[in-house]
Formats: C-alpha cells, sequence, structure tokens
C-alpha cells in the first residue's frame, strides 16, 4: 500500500517533536507532503523555528515547512512555556536551524495541497491548536469535501481538562477554529487526554530511547526528561502522556487503538467551560456522530513501535 500522504500542523513543543519526527521515521506508511506552524505551546516565532530544528536532527532538511498564523481566529494567544520551557524545546540545547523556512503561508499551502492532490488523498494531522485549519477551510471550503480524513490531538471527555478545569489546551487555545472543524463535516478520528494519558514515559521506556546510542535517541529521552516533571508534579504520575506521537502511530498502526464514533461539540460561550470538548459518550443526545473519539491504546505496543521507529534516525 502507498504510504499516506499527510501535513503536520504543529506547535513544537517536545512531544510535538516526537511526532514529527515518527512520521519522518516512517516512509513506508507517511509520506510528509509538509509541516505547517501555528502559534500554541509558544508564539509563532518559535514553533517555525523549532520545526526546522526536528527536522534537521530527523536528517530530513528538505521537509518544507510553512509558518502559519500567530494568533487564534478571536482571541489573546495563550502559551505552555510552564510546561515545554520558554523556547518550547526547552531540556538540551539545539543549534539555530540551516534549513530555510518554505515561502508563502501555510493556510495557502494547506488550500493549494488539498486542491493540487486527489481528493481523498491528503489527511491532516493538527497536533496544536486548530486555528490554520479553520482558517483553511473559512477562505476555501471547497477544500473540506477533499480532506481524506482529519486526525488530530484535542479535547478530553473522562479526563476533562489540563489547561482549565473542564478544556484541554489545543481546544482551549482557538475554540472558535476547533468548533469550525467540529462542524466541517470532514472525517475526523481524535486523540484526546483520554487515551495521551495512557503512554506514559516511564523510567525504563526513556532509557530506551538513551540507550540507542544516537543522537537523536539521546535527544528524545532528554527532551522527555525535561517535558515530565511537569506532569509528574501535577497527576502524580510515574511519567509524562505523549500526547502528540499518538496521531502519527494510529496513521502506521491502527489496530493499537480502539474508540468510539461519537457526537462531539466544542463550547465557545460559557467562562467556566470554555474549551470543553463536550463528547456524547453514552448517546444521550440526539445530535449525530461527527468524530471517531479514542480512548484505549495498547501502551505497550506504541512504545516498542516509537522505539524502534525513532531509531532508525
Amino acid at each position: 500500500m502507498a504510504p499516506r500522504k499527510i501535513i503536520i500542523d504543529t506547535d513544537p513543543g517536545q512531544d510535538d517533536a516526537v511526532a514529527i519526527l515518527l512520521a519522518l521515521a516512517s516512509p513506508e506508511d507517511i509520506e510528509v507532503l509538509g509541516i505547517t506552524a501555528v502559534a500554541g505551546n509558544v508564539p509563532l516565532a518559535l514553533t517555525q523555528k523549532n520545526a526546522r530544528i526536528i527536522c534537521e536532527l530527523a536528517g530530513k532538511p528538505e521537509t518544507r515547512v510553512f509558518a502559519g498564523c500567530d494568533a487564534p481566529l478571536k482571541r489573546k494567544l495563550v502559551t505552555a512555556e510552564h510546561v515545554h520551557g520558554k523556547t518550547g524545546l526547552d531540556g538540551p540545547q539545539l543549534p539555530a536551524p540551516v534549513m530555510p523556512l518554505s515561502p508563502g503561508h501555510a493556510v495557502d499551502f494547506i488550500i493549494e495541497t488539498l486542491r493540487n492532490h486527489p481528493s481523498g488523498s491528503v489527511t491532516l494531522c493538527p497536533i496544536g491548536p486548530l486555528t490554520n485549519i479553520a482558517t483553511a477551510m473559512q477562505r476555501a471550503p471547497d477544500i473540506i469535501p477533499r480532506i481524506a480524513e482529519i486526525v488530530l490531538m484535542g479535547g478530553a471527555y473522562f479526563e476533562v481538562g489540563n489547561i482549565t478545569p473542564t478544556a484541554e489546551f489545543n481546544i482551549y487555545v482557538d475554540p472558535e477554529a476547533a468548533d469550525i472543524v467540529f462542524r466541517s463535516g470532514a472525517a475526523i478520528t481524535v486523540m484526546p487526554l483520554d487515551v495521551t494519558h495512557k503512554v506514559l514515559t516511564t523510567r525504563p521506556r526513556i532509557q530506551a530511547f538513551r540507550d540507542m546510542g544516537t543522537r537523536t535517541g539521546t535527544m528524545v529521552a532528554e527532551w522527555t526528561d525535561f517535558f515530565e516533571r511537569f506532569d509528574i508534579a501535577k497527576y502524580g504520575s510515574e511519567g509524562a502522556p505523549l500526547h502528540d506521537p499518538c496521531v502519527i502511530a494510529w496513521l502506521i498502526a491502527p489496530d493499537l487503538f480502539s474508540g468510539r464514533k461519537v457526537n462531539v461539540e466544542i463550547e465557545t460561550q460559557s467562562e467556566l467551560t470554555l474549551g470543553m470538548t463536550v463528547a456524547d459518550w453514552w448517546g444521550v443526545t440526539d445530535r449525530a456522530a461527527n468524530a471517531l473519539f479514542i480512548n484505549e491504546v495498547d501502551a505497550d505496543g506504541f512504545f516498542a513501535l516509537l522505539t524502534e521507529r525513532i531509531g532508525r534516525l
């Protein structure tokens, strides 16, 4: 089977970095048409820079990286330096990227790519706020039926929130954008906190990256060392959830995951629950299902895949 063509929309972030590395290490399964940066974990100036740093680390400087939206559709940007550090990739020191930023705006790249490839052949993989994706949909509604699938990291149901009591960070940063995407009619698969909190960076799992003896393996180990401190302190867990790589792992090995097709609505009005993903898990409304909401994962299988692929770089 031909590799799946994808665009990764991202706000790196240490876990975004691992997701990008997993995709770039898996050419038999995934063809990365481009990476589009958005403001989120840190401002756009850093997310587009970080995306290029990651591509160079993977030995893939030919990857096209585009800068996108620098603020949410209607709100002031909320960032997450308290989790990811002031650069978004705090931990080990990394040189500035040599590879250039691709010319043009990320939203234009998304629109042109979907128009120029056969309908149903390009999957969008947003692992940050949904501003770029929603903006593309607003600007060019003709692209929506051309999207093969949107596989995104965001939201929660049983785990509720990680940035507020009820909201997950990616959705909270731009709830209006998320609302546009979930109402679009595109096929959507969601990797919420309910599944990402089940893939934890335990000591043996981090050590497996370090034991590779490669620059990439060491970087992943050091990134996760830095990244996990926040979640261990917050949740009392044995490690941090690797949120964003779940999106790429789903594309490569969907049998590792399971979930349920449900209706998901985004709260955009309430001050108390702004950004909440209201998932009708138990089917108590008559609202039509609009997303496959993943809630289970084979964590050992996930880390076996991740370790094998990162070991290639």
